[in-house]
C-alpha cells in the first residue's frame, strides 16, 4: 500500500511539471543554433521555421499559440536586426506580446512588459560587445542574461549562472562565425550548438533544483 501511494505521488509530481520547465536541452539547443544561423544570414523563412520549432519545444504551447508566438519572435528580431537604425521599442512590444502569451497559457506570475525589457536588454548588450573592437569584460552580458533567466523562471541569478555562461560562449562562437563570413560549413556552428545545448541543460537543472 505504501509503495503504491509513493508511486502515485511520483506520477502526480511528474505530471505537475509544466511543459516549458521540462524541455529537451539537446533538441532546443540544436533548434536555436539553426535559428541563429538563419538570423545572421537574413534567411527569414528559415528563421520562422526554426522559431516555430523552438517555441513549440521550449515553451510547450499548443499549435495555434506556437505559430503566433513564433511570428512575434520573428517580428521582434526583424525590428532589432538593422544596424544602426533598428527599432528597439518595436522589438520590445513584440516580445511583450510573446511573454503575455506564455504567461497566460502556463499561469506564470511574470510581468510581460518586464520580461520583454530584460530580453531586449541582453540583445542590446550583446550588440555593444559585437561592435567593439577591443576585448571587453563580458560581465555586463552575463548579468543581462542571468537577469532574464532569473525573472522568467523564478530562480536566483546564481542558479542560472552556468546557463548564462554557456549562452555567452555560444554567442562568442557565433560572433566569430559572422566575422568570418557566415559559411555554413564552418566548424564554429557545431561548437555554437554544443554551447547552447549546455546552456539549456544548465537552465533545466536550475529550474528543477528549485
Amino acid at each position: 500500500m505504501r509503495g503504491t501511494t509513493r508511486r502515485r505521488r511520483r506520477r502526480r509530481s511528474t505530471s505537475a511539471v509544466k511543459p516549458h520547465r521540462s524541455f529537451d536541452p539537446r533538441r532546443v539547443g540544436a533548434l536555436e543554433a539553426a535559428a541563429w544561423v538563419a538570423y545572421y544570414r537574413h534567411e527569414w523563412v528559415s528563421f520562422l521555421r526554426s522559431a516555430v520549432a523552438v517555441t513549440r519545444h521550449t515553451f510547450g504551447l499548443p499549435w495555434p499559440s506556437t505559430l503566433y508566438g513564433a511570428w512575434l519572435v520573428l517580428r521582434a528580431n526583424q525590428l532589432w536586426a538593422p544596424y544602426p537604425n533598428n527599432d528597439p521599442a518595436g522589438a520590445r512590444r513584440s516580445m511583450e506580446r510573446f511573454y503575455r502569451l506564455v504567461a497566460r497559457h502556463h499561469g506564470e506570475p511574470l510581468d510581460p512588459g518586464r520580461a520583454s525589457e530584460l530580453e531586449v536588454e541582453w540583445w542590446r548588450v550583446h550588440r555593444e560587445h559585437q561592435r567593439r573592437e577591443a576585448d571587453e569584460d563580458e560581465g555586463s552580458l552575463l548579468a543581462a542574461l542571468s537577469a532574464l533567466y532569473s525573472y522568467v523562471y523564478g530562480v536566483s541569478e546564481l542558479d542560472v549562472k552556468v546557463a548564462a555562461e554557456q549562452r555567452m560562449l555560444a554567442m562568442r562562437y557565433s560572433d566569430q562565425w559572422v566575422r568570418e563570413g557566415c559559411a555554413l560549413a564552418s566548424p564554429l556552428i557545431p561548437q555554437e550548438r554544443a554551447a547552447l545545448v549546455r546552456s539549456y541543460a544548465g537552465l533545466l537543472a536550475a529550474v528543477h533544483r528549485v
